[in-house]
Protein backbone atom coordinates (compact mmCIF):
# COMPACT_ATOMS: atom_id res chain seq x y z
CA UNK A 1 0.00 0.00 0.00
CA UNK A 2 1.06 3.47 -0.41
CA UNK A 3 1.55 4.62 3.15
CA UNK A 4 3.66 1.76 3.70
CA UNK A 5 6.17 2.50 0.83
CA UNK A 6 5.85 6.05 1.50
CA UNK A 7 9.54 7.70 2.34
CA UNK A 8 10.48 8.46 5.88
CA UNK A 9 13.77 10.50 4.72
CA UNK A 10 15.91 11.56 7.34
CA UNK A 11 14.10 12.41 10.58
CA UNK A 12 15.01 11.07 12.90
CA UNK A 13 13.16 9.54 16.11
CA UNK A 14 13.30 12.60 18.51
CA UNK A 15 12.26 15.26 16.05
CA UNK A 16 9.03 13.32 15.63
CA UNK A 17 8.71 13.04 19.85
CA UNK A 18 9.57 16.64 19.73
CA UNK A 19 7.03 17.80 17.42
CA UNK A 20 4.21 16.22 19.61
CA UNK A 21 6.00 17.19 23.36
CA UNK A 22 6.15 21.11 21.89
CA UNK A 23 2.98 20.75 20.72
CA UNK A 24 1.15 19.69 24.51
CA UNK A 25 4.07 21.99 26.58
CA UNK A 26 2.59 25.33 23.99
CA UNK A 27 -0.78 24.55 24.40
CA UNK A 28 -0.16 24.17 28.55
CA UNK A 29 1.37 27.63 28.47
CA UNK A 30 -2.28 29.96 28.02
CA UNK A 31 -1.99 32.61 25.12
CA UNK A 32 -5.95 32.98 25.22
CA UNK A 33 -6.39 36.76 22.92
CA UNK A 34 -9.72 38.10 23.64
CA UNK A 35 -8.80 41.56 21.91
CA UNK A 36 -8.34 44.51 23.14
CA UNK A 37 -5.00 43.91 23.94
CA UNK A 38 -5.59 41.50 26.28
CA UNK A 39 -3.44 38.61 25.95
CA UNK A 40 0.28 37.76 26.58
CA UNK A 41 1.95 35.79 24.47
CA UNK A 42 5.75 36.23 26.53
CA UNK A 43 5.77 32.73 27.88
CA UNK A 44 5.42 31.08 24.83
CA UNK A 45 7.94 33.56 23.12
CA UNK A 46 10.65 32.80 25.58
CA UNK A 47 9.84 29.09 25.37
CA UNK A 48 10.22 28.76 21.61
CA UNK A 49 13.30 31.25 21.49
CA UNK A 50 15.03 29.30 24.14
CA UNK A 51 14.78 26.32 21.88
CA UNK A 52 15.73 27.78 19.01
CA UNK A 53 18.80 29.37 20.75
CA UNK A 54 19.80 25.78 21.55
CA UNK A 55 20.22 25.23 18.01
CA UNK A 56 22.67 28.13 17.85
CA UNK A 57 20.64 30.89 16.26
CA UNK A 58 19.82 34.39 17.63
CA UNK A 59 16.44 34.51 18.01
CA UNK A 60 15.66 38.17 18.61
CA UNK A 61 11.97 38.96 21.03
CA UNK A 62 10.42 41.91 19.74
CA UNK A 63 7.45 43.56 21.51
CA UNK A 64 5.38 46.76 20.34
CA UNK A 65 3.42 46.51 23.65
CA UNK A 66 4.74 44.85 26.96
CA UNK A 67 4.19 41.10 27.13
CA UNK A 68 2.97 40.99 23.58
CA UNK A 69 6.24 39.18 22.37
CA UNK A 70 7.19 38.07 18.74
CA UNK A 71 10.47 36.28 17.82
CA UNK A 72 11.99 35.85 14.45
CA UNK A 73 15.33 34.18 14.01
CA UNK A 74 17.27 33.29 10.52
CA UNK A 75 18.64 30.24 9.66
CA UNK A 76 21.46 30.87 7.00
CA UNK A 77 21.05 28.45 3.63
CA UNK A 78 24.01 27.54 1.06
CA UNK A 79 22.93 29.10 -1.92
CA UNK A 80 23.08 33.25 -1.02
CA UNK A 81 22.15 34.20 -4.30
CA UNK A 82 18.30 32.34 -3.73
CA UNK A 83 15.54 34.34 -2.31
CA UNK A 84 14.86 33.74 1.66
CA UNK A 85 11.64 31.96 2.58
CA UNK A 86 9.70 32.83 5.54
CA UNK A 87 7.69 30.40 7.56
CA UNK A 88 5.72 31.78 10.38
CA UNK A 89 3.24 31.21 13.23
CA UNK A 90 1.29 32.53 15.87
CA UNK A 91 1.46 31.73 19.54
CA UNK A 92 -1.59 33.56 20.21
CA UNK A 93 -5.24 31.48 20.55
CA UNK A 94 -8.74 31.93 20.93
CA UNK A 95 -10.68 31.63 23.97
CA UNK A 96 -11.77 28.36 24.97
CA UNK A 97 -14.07 27.47 28.02
CA UNK A 98 -13.33 24.63 29.64
CA UNK A 99 -17.14 23.32 31.10
CA UNK A 100 -17.54 22.87 27.42
CA UNK A 101 -14.92 20.37 26.69
CA UNK A 102 -14.39 16.87 27.01
CA UNK A 103 -10.72 17.72 28.68
CA UNK A 104 -9.09 20.78 29.88
CA UNK A 105 -8.40 23.61 26.79
CA UNK A 106 -4.68 23.71 28.34
CA UNK A 107 -3.94 20.60 29.57
CA UNK A 108 -2.35 19.57 26.42
CA UNK A 109 -3.29 16.24 27.59
CA UNK A 110 -2.42 13.46 25.01
CA UNK A 111 -5.22 10.69 24.63
CA UNK A 112 -6.28 8.25 22.34
CA UNK A 113 -3.24 8.97 19.86
CA UNK A 114 -4.20 12.84 19.86
CA UNK A 115 -3.62 16.18 21.60
CA UNK A 116 -5.74 17.97 23.39
CA UNK A 117 -6.08 21.33 23.73
CA UNK A 118 -6.62 25.11 22.92
CA UNK A 119 -3.71 25.61 19.33
CA UNK A 120 -3.44 22.27 18.88
CA UNK A 121 -5.01 22.75 15.14
CA UNK A 122 -4.53 26.74 15.05
CA UNK A 123 -1.90 26.62 15.48
CA UNK A 124 0.59 25.83 17.83
CA UNK A 125 1.17 22.33 16.05
CA UNK A 126 2.59 24.02 12.75
CA UNK A 127 5.14 25.99 15.54
CA UNK A 128 5.70 22.87 17.54
CA UNK A 129 6.73 21.11 14.07
CA UNK A 130 8.58 23.89 12.56
CA UNK A 131 10.34 24.04 15.92
CA UNK A 132 11.13 20.00 16.16
CA UNK A 133 12.46 20.33 12.45
CA UNK A 134 15.24 23.36 13.11
CA UNK A 135 16.41 21.58 15.98
CA UNK A 136 16.90 18.17 13.71
CA UNK A 137 18.96 20.09 11.45
CA UNK A 138 20.92 21.74 14.15
CA UNK A 139 21.28 17.86 15.58
CA UNK A 140 22.23 16.33 11.87
CA UNK A 141 24.41 18.91 10.57
CA UNK A 142 21.93 20.14 7.88
CA UNK A 143 21.03 23.53 6.22
CA UNK A 144 18.28 24.70 4.02
CA UNK A 145 19.66 25.94 0.27
CA UNK A 146 17.82 29.10 0.87
CA UNK A 147 17.94 31.43 4.48
CA UNK A 148 14.71 30.40 6.23
CA UNK A 149 13.13 33.39 8.45
CA UNK A 150 11.51 31.90 10.92
CA UNK A 151 8.99 34.26 12.70
CA UNK A 152 6.09 33.47 15.75
CA UNK A 153 4.10 36.67 15.83
CA UNK A 154 1.81 37.20 18.26
CA UNK A 155 -1.77 39.24 18.21
CA UNK A 156 -2.75 36.78 14.91
CA UNK A 157 -6.22 36.29 16.47
CA UNK A 158 -6.89 39.94 16.94
CA UNK A 159 -5.67 42.87 14.48
CA UNK A 160 -2.28 41.76 14.18
CA UNK A 161 -1.10 45.06 15.29
CA UNK A 162 1.16 43.54 18.18
CA UNK A 163 1.99 40.92 16.12
CA UNK A 164 3.13 40.72 11.92
CA UNK A 165 1.71 44.42 11.73
CA UNK A 166 4.18 45.66 13.97
CA UNK A 167 7.15 43.41 12.79
CA UNK A 168 6.59 44.30 9.00
CA UNK A 169 6.20 48.01 9.97
CA UNK A 170 8.76 48.21 12.15
CA UNK A 171 11.59 45.24 11.93
CA UNK A 172 11.25 45.32 7.60
CA UNK A 173 14.73 44.27 7.83
CA UNK A 174 14.83 41.09 9.57
CA UNK A 175 12.84 39.77 6.24
CA UNK A 176 15.20 40.95 3.96
CA UNK A 177 15.33 39.06 1.01
CA UNK A 178 11.93 37.16 1.60
CA UNK A 179 10.28 36.72 -1.38
CA UNK A 180 7.62 34.05 -0.34
CA UNK A 181 6.35 32.60 2.74
CA UNK A 182 4.04 29.50 4.22
CA UNK A 183 1.86 29.34 7.61
CA UNK A 184 -1.53 28.04 8.51
CA UNK A 185 -4.38 26.83 7.01
CA UNK A 186 -3.83 24.27 3.99
CA UNK A 187 -1.66 21.05 3.25
CA UNK A 188 -4.22 19.14 5.74
CA UNK A 189 -6.35 16.08 4.22
CA UNK A 190 -9.56 16.91 3.52
CA UNK A 191 -11.94 13.86 2.79
CA UNK A 192 -14.05 14.67 -0.09
CA UNK A 193 -15.17 10.71 -0.76
CA UNK A 194 -14.23 7.45 -0.92
CA UNK A 195 -10.71 7.34 -1.89
CA UNK A 196 -10.86 10.78 -2.41
CA UNK A 197 -8.03 12.39 0.18
CA UNK A 198 -7.51 16.36 -0.62
CA UNK A 199 -4.78 18.69 -0.04
CA UNK A 200 -5.80 21.66 -0.47
CA UNK A 201 -2.69 24.56 -0.23
CA UNK A 202 -3.52 28.05 0.50
CA UNK A 203 -3.23 30.27 -2.61
CA UNK A 204 -5.37 33.11 -1.73
CA UNK A 205 -6.92 35.04 0.74
CA UNK A 206 -10.21 36.67 0.96
CA UNK A 207 -9.66 40.39 2.48
CA UNK A 208 -10.85 41.49 5.73
CA UNK A 209 -13.58 44.22 6.09
CA UNK A 210 -15.19 44.68 10.12
CA UNK A 211 -17.34 47.01 9.88
CA UNK A 212 -18.67 49.85 12.76
CA UNK A 213 -22.72 50.89 11.49
CA UNK A 214 -23.75 53.47 13.47
CA UNK A 215 -27.29 55.16 12.98
CA UNK A 216 -28.26 58.48 14.90
CA UNK A 217 -32.04 59.07 15.77
CA UNK A 218 -33.87 61.47 18.36
CA UNK A 219 -34.08 60.45 21.87
CA UNK A 220 -37.61 60.46 23.70
CA UNK A 221 -40.29 57.98 25.72
CA UNK A 222 -40.42 54.71 24.32
CA UNK A 223 -44.64 55.17 24.91
CA UNK A 224 -44.32 57.85 21.87
CA UNK A 225 -44.41 57.48 18.35
CA UNK A 226 -40.72 58.16 16.87
CA UNK A 227 -40.48 58.34 13.20
CA UNK A 228 -36.51 59.26 14.01
CA UNK A 229 -35.71 56.22 15.91
CA UNK A 230 -31.90 55.08 15.67
CA UNK A 231 -32.78 51.25 16.50
CA UNK A 232 -35.06 50.64 14.06
CA UNK A 233 -33.14 52.53 11.09
CA UNK A 234 -30.02 50.32 12.55
CA UNK A 235 -31.87 47.04 12.46
CA UNK A 236 -33.53 47.57 8.68
CA UNK A 237 -29.67 48.30 7.41
CA UNK A 238 -28.34 45.29 9.21
CA UNK A 239 -31.23 42.88 8.24
CA UNK A 240 -30.56 44.39 4.39
CA UNK A 241 -26.62 43.28 4.79
CA UNK A 242 -27.25 39.83 6.04
CA UNK A 243 -30.01 39.09 3.39
CA UNK A 244 -28.23 40.14 0.70
CA UNK A 245 -27.16 37.92 -2.00
CA UNK A 246 -23.74 38.87 -3.01
CA UNK A 247 -23.11 38.39 -6.79
CA UNK A 248 -20.04 36.00 -7.84
CA UNK A 249 -16.58 36.92 -8.71
CA UNK A 250 -14.30 33.80 -9.42
CA UNK A 251 -10.75 34.78 -8.94
CA UNK A 252 -7.93 32.99 -10.80
CA UNK A 253 -7.24 30.83 -7.37
CA UNK A 254 -10.90 29.87 -7.11
CA UNK A 255 -11.23 28.93 -10.89
CA UNK A 256 -8.34 26.46 -10.79
CA UNK A 257 -9.85 25.10 -7.51
CA UNK A 258 -13.16 24.96 -9.07
CA UNK A 259 -11.56 23.34 -12.37
CA UNK A 260 -9.18 20.59 -10.29
CA UNK A 261 -11.57 19.62 -7.48
CA UNK A 262 -14.54 19.23 -10.25
CA UNK A 263 -12.09 17.44 -12.66
CA UNK A 264 -11.79 14.84 -9.95
CA UNK A 265 -15.55 14.42 -9.40
CA UNK A 266 -15.24 13.31 -13.64
CA UNK A 267 -16.83 17.07 -14.03
CA UNK A 268 -15.02 19.68 -16.56
CA UNK A 269 -17.11 22.96 -16.57
CA UNK A 270 -16.66 25.47 -18.84
CA UNK A 271 -16.36 28.36 -16.00
CA UNK A 272 -16.89 30.99 -19.06
CA UNK A 273 -19.94 29.32 -20.63
CA UNK A 274 -22.94 32.07 -20.84
CA UNK A 275 -25.06 31.10 -17.98
CA UNK A 276 -22.44 29.08 -15.86
CA UNK A 277 -23.89 28.50 -12.51
CA UNK A 278 -21.24 28.03 -9.89
CA UNK A 279 -24.04 27.31 -7.05
CA UNK A 280 -24.89 24.37 -9.45
CA UNK A 281 -21.55 23.23 -10.01
CA UNK A 282 -20.35 23.11 -5.89
CA UNK A 283 -23.99 21.18 -5.38
CA UNK A 284 -22.22 18.60 -7.86
CA UNK A 285 -18.73 18.57 -5.67
CA UNK A 286 -19.83 16.81 -2.51
CA UNK A 287 -18.45 17.88 0.54
CA UNK A 288 -15.68 19.06 -1.03
CA UNK A 289 -17.60 22.45 -2.16
CA UNK A 290 -16.76 23.28 1.04
CA UNK A 291 -13.11 24.67 0.52
CA UNK A 292 -14.72 26.76 -2.43
CA UNK A 293 -18.55 28.28 -1.08
CA UNK A 294 -17.37 30.20 0.87
CA UNK A 295 -15.05 32.11 -1.48
CA UNK A 296 -16.87 32.79 -4.81
CA UNK A 297 -18.19 36.06 -3.25
CA UNK A 298 -17.94 38.55 -1.08
CA UNK A 299 -19.78 38.25 2.61
CA UNK A 300 -20.92 40.35 5.33
CA UNK A 301 -22.62 38.99 8.52
CA UNK A 302 -23.83 40.72 10.92
CA UNK A 303 -22.17 39.97 13.82
CA UNK A 304 -22.74 42.42 17.18
CA UNK A 305 -25.79 44.80 17.88
CA UNK A 306 -25.90 47.21 21.10
CA UNK A 307 -28.46 49.86 21.48
CA UNK A 308 -30.44 51.61 24.34
CA UNK A 309 -30.25 51.74 28.30
CA UNK A 310 -33.66 51.11 29.36
CA UNK A 311 -36.66 49.48 27.53
CA UNK A 312 -38.83 52.64 27.59
CA UNK A 313 -36.50 55.10 26.57
CA UNK A 314 -35.64 54.94 22.88
CA UNK A 315 -32.04 55.98 22.37
CA UNK A 316 -30.46 58.65 20.22
CA UNK A 317 -27.92 56.30 18.52
CA UNK A 318 -27.42 52.63 17.99
CA UNK A 319 -24.43 50.62 16.57
CA UNK A 320 -23.74 47.14 15.15
CA UNK A 321 -20.70 45.31 13.70
CA UNK A 322 -20.52 43.33 10.57
CA UNK A 323 -17.77 40.50 9.39
CA UNK A 324 -17.72 41.35 5.97
CA UNK A 325 -14.83 39.72 3.32
CA UNK A 326 -13.77 40.48 0.22
CA UNK A 327 -12.19 38.31 -2.55
CA UNK A 328 -9.70 39.78 -4.43
CA UNK A 329 -10.47 43.09 -6.56
CA UNK A 330 -13.92 42.80 -4.67
CA UNK A 331 -13.40 46.05 -2.83
CA UNK A 332 -15.16 48.70 -4.97
CA UNK A 333 -18.14 46.55 -5.19
CA UNK A 334 -17.94 46.01 -1.74
CA UNK A 335 -17.97 49.77 -1.15
CA UNK A 336 -20.56 50.88 -3.14
CA UNK A 337 -22.80 47.85 -1.88
CA UNK A 338 -22.95 49.09 1.92
CA UNK A 339 -23.52 52.28 0.57
CA UNK A 340 -26.33 51.39 -1.16
CA UNK A 341 -27.47 48.93 1.85
CA UNK A 342 -26.82 51.08 5.02
CA UNK A 343 -29.14 54.06 3.42
CA UNK A 344 -29.06 57.61 4.40
CA UNK A 345 -30.07 56.92 8.18
CA UNK A 346 -27.26 54.73 9.36
CA UNK A 347 -23.59 55.49 8.62
CA UNK A 348 -20.55 53.18 7.87
CA UNK A 349 -16.82 52.44 8.68
CA UNK A 350 -13.91 50.17 9.22
CA UNK A 351 -12.99 48.95 12.51
CA UNK A 352 -10.51 46.78 10.95
CA UNK A 353 -9.18 46.39 7.59
CA UNK A 354 -6.41 43.97 5.49
CA UNK A 355 -6.31 43.42 1.91
CA UNK A 356 -6.93 40.54 -0.16
CA UNK A 357 -4.16 37.89 -1.00
CA UNK A 358 -3.92 35.69 -4.26
CA UNK A 359 -0.45 33.81 -4.90
CA UNK A 360 0.13 31.61 -8.13
CA UNK A 361 -0.74 28.25 -8.57
CA UNK A 362 1.29 27.77 -11.25
CA UNK A 363 4.95 29.15 -9.76
CA UNK A 364 7.71 26.50 -9.20
CA UNK A 365 7.22 27.74 -5.34
CA UNK A 366 3.57 26.05 -5.49
CA UNK A 367 5.30 23.01 -7.80
CA UNK A 368 7.42 21.62 -4.44
CA UNK A 369 4.77 22.68 -2.06
CA UNK A 370 2.24 20.02 -4.29
CA UNK A 371 6.00 17.40 -4.68
CA UNK A 372 6.64 17.46 -0.97
CA UNK A 373 2.80 16.54 -0.45
CA UNK A 374 2.82 13.85 -2.79
CA UNK A 375 6.18 12.61 -1.84
CA UNK A 376 4.62 11.42 1.68
CA UNK A 377 0.89 10.38 0.45
CA UNK A 378 1.37 9.05 -2.95
CA UNK A 379 -2.17 8.81 -3.13
CA UNK A 380 -3.26 12.23 -2.18
CA UNK A 381 -4.66 14.89 -4.57
CA UNK A 382 -3.59 18.16 -4.07
CA UNK A 383 -5.34 21.29 -4.94
CA UNK A 384 -5.41 24.94 -4.52
CA UNK A 385 -7.89 26.98 -3.04
CA UNK A 386 -8.40 30.42 -0.87
CA UNK A 387 -9.21 30.57 2.29
CA UNK A 388 -12.41 32.13 3.35
CA UNK A 389 -10.74 33.97 6.03
CA UNK A 390 -7.41 35.67 6.76
CA UNK A 391 -3.37 35.10 8.23
CA UNK A 392 -0.96 36.85 9.34
CA UNK A 393 0.12 36.60 5.31
CA UNK A 394 -1.74 39.93 5.04
CA UNK A 395 0.67 41.74 6.73
CA UNK A 396 4.02 39.96 5.71
CA UNK A 397 2.72 40.59 2.09
CA UNK A 398 3.25 44.41 2.56
CA UNK A 399 7.13 43.54 2.61
CA UNK A 400 6.04 41.98 -0.91
CA UNK A 401 6.16 38.39 0.24
CA UNK A 402 3.66 36.01 -1.39
CA UNK A 403 1.80 33.67 1.59
CA UNK A 404 1.12 29.60 0.93
CA UNK A 405 -1.27 27.93 3.67
CA UNK A 406 1.07 25.48 3.68
CA UNK A 407 0.77 23.25 7.27
CA UNK A 408 0.63 19.56 6.46
CA UNK A 409 -1.40 17.04 8.33
CA UNK A 410 -2.23 13.77 7.60
CA UNK A 411 -5.41 13.46 8.88
CA UNK A 412 -7.66 10.31 9.41
CA UNK A 413 -11.25 9.49 7.83
CA UNK A 414 -13.86 11.59 10.02
CA UNK A 415 -11.85 14.22 11.27
CA UNK A 416 -13.25 17.20 10.88
CA UNK A 417 -10.30 19.40 11.05
CA UNK A 418 -11.65 22.41 9.81
CA UNK A 419 -14.94 22.30 12.83
CA UNK A 420 -12.16 22.29 14.91
CA UNK A 421 -10.69 25.95 13.97
CA UNK A 422 -12.04 27.70 17.50
CA UNK A 423 -14.29 25.39 18.03
CA UNK A 424 -14.71 22.52 21.06
CA UNK A 425 -12.55 19.50 21.53
CA UNK A 426 -9.50 21.01 19.56
CA UNK A 427 -6.95 17.84 18.91
CA UNK A 428 -4.61 16.92 16.50
CA UNK A 429 -3.35 13.27 15.95
CA UNK A 430 -0.11 12.44 16.90
CA UNK A 431 0.86 10.57 13.49
CA UNK A 432 -0.20 13.96 11.84
CA UNK A 433 2.16 15.92 13.16
CA UNK A 434 4.92 13.28 12.44
CA UNK A 435 3.76 13.53 9.20
CA UNK A 436 3.89 16.97 8.68
CA UNK A 437 7.67 16.95 10.65
CA UNK A 438 8.67 14.64 7.24
CA UNK A 439 6.74 16.84 5.17
CA UNK A 440 8.14 19.95 6.01
CA UNK A 441 11.68 18.68 6.39
CA UNK A 442 11.75 17.76 2.81
CA UNK A 443 10.03 21.04 2.05
CA UNK A 444 12.20 23.17 3.53
CA UNK A 445 15.74 21.43 2.92
CA UNK A 446 14.69 21.80 -0.87
CA UNK A 447 12.69 24.82 -1.45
Amino acid sequence: MAEATAPQDSVDAPALDESVTFTSELIRIDTTNRGGGDCRERPAAEYVAERLAATGLEPALLERTPGRTNVVARIPGTDPSAPALLVHGHLDVVPAEPADWTVHPFSGEIRDGDVWGRGAIDMKNMDAMVLAVVRFWARAGIRPRRDIVIAYTADEEASAADGAGFLADQHAALFEGCTEGISESGAFTFHAGPNMPLYPIGAGERGTGWLKLTAHGKAGHGSKVNRANAVTALAAAVTRIGEYEWPVRLTPTVRAALTEIAALHGIHPDLDAPGFDVDELLGKMGPAAALVAPTVRNSSNPTMLDAGYKVNVIPGHATAHIDGRTVPGGDEEFHATLDRLTGPSVDWEFAHREVALQAPVDSPTYGKLRAAIERFDPDGHVVPYCMSGGTDAKQFSRLGITGYGFSPLKLPVGFDYQALFHGVDERVPVDALHFGVRVLDHYLRTA
